[in-house]
């Protein structure tokens, strides 16, 4: 029994400081807060019951980011599912403009909600790399890991994501991209 204690200790230890960041790719894969929540959940829940397959001493956050991903691909409708984020629907980010004066927060939400058309924008192959590179600030050979594919694969998608953001977002914000 102790080591079912342990291991689950080990579990928790390593995993719930990554909630938010699998919440937040989840959100990014179903483009809906429910659906992100149960993903989530059922990725937490397969990782639990898996942790014995699991290398201690080896990249948690991408063996997690995996079940994660492979998760949404066979249970979900797949990465192609689209659908518009607005800011309004987070107040998270419009609390954080709060003390701003109307212009920048102005130019603030303008600037947030020109990334965020351009991520939709993208396909789904390069958003993908480019969040777990970008926001999850996950190494090269872990995504070629968590996608099966590559890693000269993962610098090419990460390569032509950020061109093509850097393209989508030039007219909005000027030529100092």
């Amino acid at each position: 029994m102790p080591s079912t204690i342990s291991r689950s200790a080990t579990f928790e230890e390593l995993a719930l400081p990554l909630f938010a960041s699998l919440y937040n790719h989840a959100f990014w894969l179903t483009r809906n807060q429910s659906e992100a929540e149960d993903l989530v959940q059922e990725t937490f829940s397969k990782a639990l019951r898996a942790f014995d397959s699991f290398q201690l001493g080896t990249n948690f956050k991408a063996w997690i980011f995996r079940i994660l991903r492979n998760t949404f691909l066979t249970s979900r409708t797949g990465i192609a599912t689209s659908r518009t984020v607005f800011l309004e629907d987070h107040p998270d980010t419009l609390d954080t403009v709060a003390s701003s004066t109307p212009e920048d927060t102005l130019i603030r939400l303008d600037n947030q909600a020109a990334l965020h058309l351009a991520l939709e924008q993208l396909q789904p192959q390069l958003r993908e790399v480019l969040l777990l590179c970008d926001v999850e600030e996950i190494k090269y050979k872990d995504i070629a890991a968590i996608l099966d594919v590559p890693i000269g694969t993962v610098m090419s998608r990460i390569s032509r994501a950020r061109s093509t953001l850097r393209q989508l977002l030039q007219p909005q914000l000027g030529e100092s991209l």
